[in-house]
């Protein structure tokens, strides 16, 4: 089962409302996930600046001082907005690796979700509704975003497990269908110096994907090489920092629909997550081909 929903909006007027938009659309799919549920945010960059979203299990304890010892130790500023178990740190771009490090030193219970120019990731156990409100997500502005709500089949349900999966800069992937392929895929990886937090195929297709683009490759090459080297039934969105991707695996027997007007596009597994967009009934409305990748870039 599981969920998938994308929104890219062409229409500046309408990046207020994009964590409105995504997490109504995220939760009229809960009967297809109702275990846990994640959206990812590309939000305005800013100059000379990246961020950091962390996850921890006690909050209380691992976010109380962190601001003032992470500024510390990477011998930089650092704000911090924390948000139930997430919080966003902001620190100079050129320290994000070493921020990076450093909480792992400093807060070695705490987990990165994502880091780069814009990205936020917010995933939790529990459903999509009460993930999005524990969030504030109808809050967020942007100007794309991405959001899973996931029936868990191959692992635990746990935070870590939820999508989406984020294994490079402003990259994130969420996934519906199961890879059979994926230990072997994750072996190869690991011997490339790929690390891995869960034991979830999705996250290996991210890392793949990662892989591939930190070896020279565009996204479109990469989503490419998925369809000959990752087996199994798969629909992956991928979240970058100027837009997102979609593809299906060759016999696509995962649900997708894929709507374009002049304000935005948007993806769902299926037709009633986009029923509720404005201007939905002049939409150009289709089911993306198997083995074809598309792509939309600011």
């Amino acid at each position: 089962m599981c969920g998938i929903v994308g929104l890219f909006l062409k229409d500046k007027s309408l990046e207020p409302q994009l964590g409105a938009m995504l997490s109504e659309m995220l939760v009229l799919l809960t009967d297809r996930g109702p275990d846990s549920a994640g959206i990812a945010i590309y939000g305005a960059s800013q100059k000379d600046h990246g961020k950091l979203t962390i996850q921890s299990q006690q909050p209380a304890r691992d976010f109380a001082g962190l601001e003032a010892e992470l500024g510390k130790k990477i011998g930089a500023s650092v704000t911090m907005l924390v948000k139930s178990t997430h919080a966003v740190l902001d620190v100079p771009r050129n320290k994000l690796e070493a921020a990076r490090d450093a909480i792992a030193e400093l807060r070695p219970d705490a987990r990165v979700m994502g880091m780069g120019d814009t990205i936020e990731i917010y995933k939790e156990v529990g459903l999509p509704e009460k993930v999005a409100e524990r969030f504030e997500v109808s809050k967020m502005s942007g100007t794309h975003g991405i959001g899973h709500t996931r029936m868990a089949t191959e692992s635990a349900v746990t935070t870590m497990g939820a999508h989406p999966f984020s294994t490079g800069p402003d990259q994130c992937l969420v996934h519906n269908g199961s890879l059979s392929n994926h230990n072997n895929v994750r072996r190869e990886l690991k011997r490339e110096g790929m690390t891995f937090e869960t034991e979830n195929d999705t996250e290996v297709a991210a890392a793949y994907l990662s892989h591939k683009i930190s070896n020279g490759q565009d996204l479109g090459q990469a989503l490419e090489s998925s369809l000959s080297d990752l087996d199994g039934f798969f629909t992956f969105v991928v979240g970058t920092k100027n837009g997102f991707g979609v593809v299906r695996d060759p016999i696509a027997c995962k649900p997708a629909v894929l709507a374009e007007t002049d304000q935005y596009v948007a993806f769902g597994s299926e037709y009633r997550a986009l029923a509720k967009l404005p201007g939905i009934d002049g939409a150009k409305v289709w089911e993306p081909e198997p083995s074809t990748v598309y792509f939309w870039e600011h």
